[in-house]
């Protein structure tokens, strides 16, 4: 297996449309085959009027492919902690996900928006 249950991902699944909302997901795999995960984790959807992600609330589970080009899929850290992820700028203007303790990513590689 590509993906093993207990692995913690990061999602980003691209736009296909100038005005799609953009939809990041960061959660823990549950179970996995070859090309399709289940994982449980949080939604994080970008506000254009306060130009930042907000995470919802609720615990979603996500069945997500891992043959779809939209899907770009970063593995964090199993040790991540998932409750206290957040999105935050750095002082140098750059957008990144992160707890404050054993992960950090930047995404702005991914995207065009601040």
């Amino acid at each position: 297996m590509i993906l093993d249950q207990g692995e913690k991902i990061h999602l980003i699944t691209r736009r296909k449309f100038e005005d799609d909302v953009l939809r990041h997901f960061l959660g823990e795999i549950v179970e996995s085959n070859d090309s399709i995960v289940r994982a449980e984790g949080y939604t994080f959807v970008f506000d254009a009027v306060k130009n930042e992600y907000m995470k919802r609330a609720d615990i979603r589970i996500r069945v997500i492919s891992l043959v779809d080009a939209d899907n770009v899929i970063n593995v964090i850290p199993e040790t991540s902690d998932l409750e206290r992820a957040e999105y935050i700028y750095t002082p140098e203007k750059r957008l990144i996900v992160t707890d404050h303790k054993h992960f950090r990513l930047d995404i702005n590689e991914f995207s065009s928006k601040r």
